[in-house]
């Protein structure tokens, strides 16, 4: 049974961390320093004897329950540590999840027993932090068509579609030949299966673990019941002595009033502590091509030049802002102009620095202690889709970096005069089923948005200008309009329900599918969806908005990192403030032109632009911050 912790809403009555200081949503100045978040270490990492240890303990248990696996090892920015594949492991998985489903990814059971074990291990790592400790069992339960799974007419999960982020063919995602600065690839994006979890040591987040022992890569469908998943516990006996602290773990963690999930049962039948000699293993460390090259490593403490996380010493370092390095120790994306000749360094500067100040500000939803500031990453790109700047706060979640990007670049697409006619111009995504034969494609580019305009018979749609947030996206994006509502008519990004799932979900798997396939067969060609806008892929979960000056698109902001309406938050804010300020026409768009002025044909609910959480300073009791911007 679910244990049901204290409710956002009640979080704001227990006691605020000082040192957050600063005045109204309105202005923001305060810097969020050691207190609000736990500053970067350079002592802590996973040594090679680290790794050995963890896989001989997976390996224990996963002998003792006659059920051999393959386990990797990851450092918290992804470099891979450790690939060991017991003797008898199934070497390949199906994919697939508990709905009866033909397309997308489902039922591929072609790829290598190696990629979903990284994808696990890699998800562990990147949706955790200092702060939060989660699972690819929490994972599980925020991807889903509701949140929580099975209660209907409950809103889609609060990540739903997060699974199709850290691809292959991210242009910000690193790969080996770029040494240990991160954040890494993964084969599968993020997954949904148990049997990935984070590593700690020091009370420090240091890397993760994935298993795969049951040759089945799917997720969760009933939290209501308690699992005995062979992947997950043999996960577990791997993290014993590099636990997740229990306070942070995502059991304490609450959103809309509802419990995550981290681990279903910890009763390992090894003995713990006392695992066999790494030699001795029945097994052997296997290579990866492109991920892994068979030699056990060291991973890399996270906020060093060497993980490619920095702190700032330039204009974000006033707001303890960090930023990601390449192997030379220099900004991969040092704020610049936008070269489409629209946003200037200046303005892109000033609006990154004001969602600093907001996000400083800000009280977390998915952190402990409570009361702790919000982490995140900021992306501001331009017209073309060119990263004008990337910050972040100092313990983000590794996953909101390329997160954030998505985001800002699908506000930026979906807002352009030109995203029907890029998008419509499309190849069809070429759909693999078992065997790795082919399956019949569910609907072209160009009949997806043939179907949205009918959806809202305006035959101008996302070519009229009409300002749409990743909110605004993720609306039509769901397998029920209105979100969660039982029985409804999809929207007309997804496929219908009757042949929906989390790894057959329309539009978003569509346009990065081919690629998808591509890398998992060897390619490393970069670029996700053959739209320059973007590259790494859309996302479909709030928190980015397009940017505007006199109400002609220059660019967008993407942010994430934390609760979704957090994220809605810093993002919205942050560009308000910095229009504010500059007092030269750049901000969001007129309300007139905002997505949520939108109802589709025959049905009342309008899309949803922006929605800012209650009572959301450390340093404040404001409401309703967003209101009338």
């Amino acid at each position: 049974m679910i244990r049901r912790l204290l409710t956002f809403s009640a979080v704001v009555t227990i006691g605020l961390l000082g040192s957050c200081g600063g005045g109204s949503g309105d202005v923001g100045t305060a810097v969020c320093t050691g207190t609000c978040a736990p500053p970067a270490t350079v002592s802590d990492f996973l040594t090679v004897e680290d790794v050995q240890r963890v896989i001989a303990q997976a390996s224990s248990e996963a002998t003792a329950r006659k059920a051999p696996a393959t386990i990797a090892v990851v450092d918290r920015v992804g470099n891979v540590l450790g690939v060991f594949r017991m003797t008898g492991a199934k070497t390949t998985f199906r994919i697939g999840s508990d709905h009866v489903v033909s397309g997308g990814l489902e039922n591929i059971d072609i790829l290598p027993d190696t990629f979903a074990a990284l994808t696990k291990a890699i998800t562990g790592a990147y949706l955790s932090s200092n702060g939060n400790a989660f699972s690819t069992r929490t994972a599980s339960q925020i991807i889903q068509e509701n949140f929580n799974p099975r209660e209907f007419n409950q809103p889609g999960g609060p990540l739903y579609g997060v699974q199709f982020s850290q691809l292959s063919c991210s242009d910000l995602m690193r790969r080996t030949e770029h040494g240990t600065v991160g954040p890494k690839r993964s084969p599968l994006g993020l997954a949904a299966d148990p049997g990935g979890l984070p590593l700690y040591k020091n009370n420090r987040l240091v890397g993760g673990i994935g298993v795969i022992s049951d040759g089945q890569y799917g997720l969760d469908p009933d939290i209501t019941d308690i699992d005995q998943d062979n992947d997950e516990i043999i996960a577990v006996a791997g993290a014993i002595g590099f636990s997740a602290p229990d306070d942070i773990r995502a059991n304490r963690i609450t959103a809309d009033g509802r419990t995550f999930r981290f681990v279903d049962s910890e009763a390992v039948q090894s003995s713990a502590g006392a695992a066999p000699a790494f030699a001795s293993l029945a097994g052997a460390v296997v290579t990866v091509g492109g991920y892994f090259d068979g030699t056990l490593r060291a991973g890399v403490s996270f906020g060093n030049a060497a993980s490619g996380f920095r702190a700032d010493t330039g204009a974000f370092a006033p707001q303890g802002g960090y930023i990601l390095v390449d192997s030379s120790n220099q900004n991969r994306y040092p704020v610049r102009d936008g070269t489409d000749g629209q946003l200037k360094l200046n303005e892109v500067t000033t609006i990154i620095q004001e969602a600093l100040k907001i996000a400083n500000r800000a009280r977390a939803q998915i952190r402990r202690p409570l009361g702790s500031a919000v982490q995140v990453t900021i992306s501001v790109v331009d017209t073309q889709g060119e990263v004008l700047g990337l910050a972040r706060t100092p313990d983000g979640p590794v996953f909101g970096t390329d997160v954030s990007l998505q985001k800002a670049r699908s506000a930026l697409l979906f807002s352009h005069a030109n995203a029907a006619a890029e998008i419509s111009a499309l190849p069809t995504a070429n759909y693999l089923g078992a065997g790795g034969n082919p399956v019949p494609s569910f609907r072209t580019f160009a009949a997806y948005m043939s179907t949205t305009r009918q959806f809202f018979n305006d035959q101008t749609m996302f070519a009229n200008g009409i300002a749409f947030s990743n909110r605004a996206v993720g609306n039509l994006s769901r397998p029920f309009f209105p979100d969660g509502i039982s029985g409804t008519e999809p929207g007309p990004f997804s496929t219908p329900y009757n042949n929906w799932s989390p790894f057959h979900l329309g539009l978003q798997l569509d346009l990065n599918y081919n690629a998808i396939i591509a890398s998992a067969t060897g390619s490393t060609a970069v670029g996700c969806t053959g739209l320059a806008r973007a590259k790494n892929g859309i996302q479909i979960f709030p928190g980015s908005f397009p940017i505007y000056k006199n109400n002609q698109l220059i660019g967008a902001i993407g942010i994430s990192g934390d609760g979704i309406d957090q994220d809605d938050m810093v993002s919205f804010l942050g560009l308000a403030n910095a229009g504010k300020i500059l007092a030269n026409g750049i901000g969001h768009a007129s309300k007139s032109m905002r997505a949520d002025n939108l109802a589709p044909r025959g049905e009342g609910t309008r899309l949803r632009y922006v929605n800012c959480p209650q009572a959301p300073f450390n340093d404040s009791t404001e409401q309703n911050v967003c209101e009338g911007l």
